[in-house]
């Protein structure tokens, strides 16, 4: 079985110019250069390879592993081109690389190529289609949760408005699950301009609130819905809840709302279930 690299490059010094974009991953972000990024861990690094093979948006370009890791990614690492290059280091170098205690012992460089514009990405979706829109989301963990819920709730894709933070971002891909790799997505234009483009192609756009005018569960979906959800706090502009449909999720008295993972799970699950999405 032939492995990404053929054989693999070890390295010895922490600062090797090779594996410069490895160093002190948690002090800095590749983000936002040239659309890189830093996957860590084996399900993200496996969430990366079905990406790369699947010649979409994402591509991989080199990997960092610890040493006595290597033998038992044998198969994980075929899975990726040879001309991708494969480094190894013994522990205390790698953790001298990252800045701190690697215990996954499993790092990727990848990049994002450009992706189509939101008119095109909307263009591109399915007839019978479900979509998550983020506005304002800033915390990459709650990033993280929407993607995750999309790909598990069989979402078509994830839009987001300018003002969210970037998907890539390692803590973001990490709590994702590697969803950020596989999930069609878009981050660019404003609320207000993402979702005239998608109601002007047919969806019903449903925008989440704990003041929403219907219960997520009295929705009887059409073919083409977007669920919009806003940040913790301040949620979605009043602009917004008076432009569109809003929806609740019914919660005990006394709590003022749910976290934007908690409620988009919520949300997607009970409308993928009425569009017959889920078996």
């Amino acid at each position: 079985m032939s492995m990404a690299g053929g054989t693999p490059i070890e390295i010895t010094d922490p600062v090797d110019p090779r594996i410069v974009e490895f160093s002190a991953i948690r002090e800095r972000d590749l983000t936002g250069r040239q659309g890189q990024f830093i996957a860590e861990g084996t399900v993200v690094l496996s969430m990366l390879a079905k990406a790369h093979a699947a010649g979409a948006d994402i591509i991989a370009e080199k990997l960092l592993i610890l040493k006595n890791r290597l033998a038992g990614l044998a198969d994980l690492l075929a899975r990726f081109p040879a001309d991708i290059p494969v480094y190894v280091a013994e522990a205390p170098v790698l953790d001298a690389i990252a800045g701190f205690h690697l215990h996954r012992g499993v790092l990727a460089l990848g990049r994002r190529l450009p992706p189509p514009d939101m008119v095109e990405r909307i263009a591109a979706l399915p007839e019978d289609a479900l979509v998550l829109v983020g506005c304002g989301i800033s915390n990459h963990d709650n990033i993280g949760s929407l993607f995750r819920n999309a790909s598990g709730f069989s979402a078509d894709a994830v839009l987001l408005d300018e003002t969210c933070c970037d998907p890539l971002y390692r803590k973001a891909l990490r709590v994702s699950v590697g969803s950020v790799l596989t999930m069609p997505y878009s981050r660019q234009g404003s609320a207000e301009d993402l979702l005239g483009i998608l109601a002007s192609s047919g969806f019903e756009i449903w925008a989440l609130s704990p003041v929403g005018e219907v219960e997520i569960g009295a929705i009887a979906p059409g073919k083409r819905v977007a669920l919009v959800m806003g940040t913790e706090g301040e949620g979605l502009p009043q602009a917004i809840l008076q432009r569109f449909r809003s929806a609740r999720i019914a919660q005990a008295s006394g709590l003022d709302s749910l976290n934007v993972g908690t409620a988009s799970g919520i949300a997607l699950y009970s409308i993928a279930r009425a569009m017959g999405r889920l078996g």
